[in-house]
């Protein structure tokens, strides 16, 4: 029997009820620490207690994992932080079939087995593939993508080289990696100029539009790249592209089927703005979605198909988010979000309320989608 038979073939615990206990873990490194917060407090507040038993899970901005309270009116208002109590939470990896979670310091404890891991943070040291890969290695199944849909996802530059080699339309850009930015700066912003204005600059691994400035003037370039660089040393300078920006959610299809897609829906600015990270999380009114957009059907069905295609593409697995530029009837490609905005309010759980498909059950199908597939190679 090879490893993906024997992973398939475990069966996991029943115990409490039949109820699966589920690691709900939020916070994090990255810059989006506040908002994987307030994507804990929507699903804490939301996710099915009589099918469920939860174990929230912090980590803290300097990466320490520790408990905190089953209480997601704490982690609500977009600013909230996982506080430091000095405990640390361990999932250790013994190679006996059942992972649990362990708290050490001044007063340890046994918080029980994990059947699942739902990972709720976004960006660098979360959504990338490091806890992926942790889970991993501990024979946890767990929520999403795996190692390497979610590094290529993460990556701006490696997932657009992807979506590329299966045929799929990107717009023209240039990556600023930080040895050709001190080596060569000069052939850089000559490599730039060669794009049309506007361009966006923006970090090459960070989400929730982080560090991302609109450029209209080529003199303006070096400033925009040294604060995309506060985020991530390497950049992604990206041509601005005509047409709306429309968003469709996948989910995975149960037993192998072909992937799930949503309704497409649009963010539409009600100002001159683009839609960056202050816009997002604290100045919604400049904002609103329409779920589903307003977009000739062939065009939807197009995006509809064309998510699919970069869903496979990168290998997603549980749920992506795949941003377009739509122009008249053609689309382009812009982004595969592996972890999508997850508050009640996020465009992903919106556009799938749109298709029937409520809050608490969208949580449900992901906890199942995950169970149902093995861990180990697939």
């Amino acid at each position: 029997m090879n490893a993906h038979e024997d992973h398939a073939a475990r069966p996991r615990p029943t115990e409490d009820g039949g109820r699966v206990r589920v690691a709900v873990v939020f916070g994090g490194r990255s810059g989006e620490h506040s908002v994987s917060c307030a994507t804990a407090a929507g699903v804490l507040r939301e996710i099915d207690r009589d099918r469920f038993d939860v174990v929230p899970v912090g980590i803290t901005r300097s990466g320490r994992w520790v408990p905190v309270p089953d209480d997601p009116s704490l982690l609500e208002g977009g600013r909230a932080e996982v506080p430091d109590t000095g405990a640390t939470v361990v999932l250790p990896a013994d190679g006996g079939g059942e992972a649990r979670l362990t708290v050490l310091g001044p007063e340890p404890a046994d918080l029980g087995r994990v059947d699942v891991v739902l990972p709720l943070l976004h960006g660098p040291f979360g959504e990338d593939g490091t806890i992926q890969g942790l889970l991993e290695m501990v024979d946890v199944p767990y929520v999403g993508s795996g190692v390497l849909a979610s590094a290529v996802g993460m990556d701006k530059h490696f997932m657009k080289v992807a979506l590329a080699a299966a045929g799929l339309a990107v717009g023209p850009y240039v990556v600023i990696t930080p040895a050709r930015w001190e080596r060569d700066r000069d052939a850089v912003l000559a490599e730039v100029s060669q794009l049309t204005l506007p361009v966006f600059v923006k970090p090459a691994r960070a989400g929730s539009s982080l560090g991302i400035s609109r450029v209209e003037r080529i003199a303006d370039l070096e400033a925009a790249v040294a604060a995309a660089r506060e985020h991530d040393p390497k950049v992604l300078v990206e041509q601005g592209l005509p047409g709306r920006e429309i968003e469709c959610g996948v989910l995975q299809g149960r037993g192998g089927a072909v992937p799930r897609t949503a309704p497409p829906g649009e963010v539409v600015m009600h100002t001159d703005d683009f839609y960056d990270f202050e816009t997002k999380y604290h100045s919604t009114g400049d904002f609103h979605m329409e779920c589903p957009a307003d977009v000739d059907p062939a065009v939807a069905a197009e995006v509809r198909a064309l998510a699919v295609r970069a869903f496979e593409a990168l290998g997603c697995e549980g749920l992506a988010r795949v941003d377009f530029f739509v122009d008249g009837g053609h689309a382009v490609v812009n982004e595969v979000n592996t972890m999508p905005g997850f508050t009640p309010f996020s465009m992903f759980p919106v556009v799938w309320a749109g298709a029937g498909m409520s809050y608490r059950d969208l949580v449900t199908e992901l906890i199942d989608l995950a169970l149902e597939r093995p861990t180990g190679l697939r």
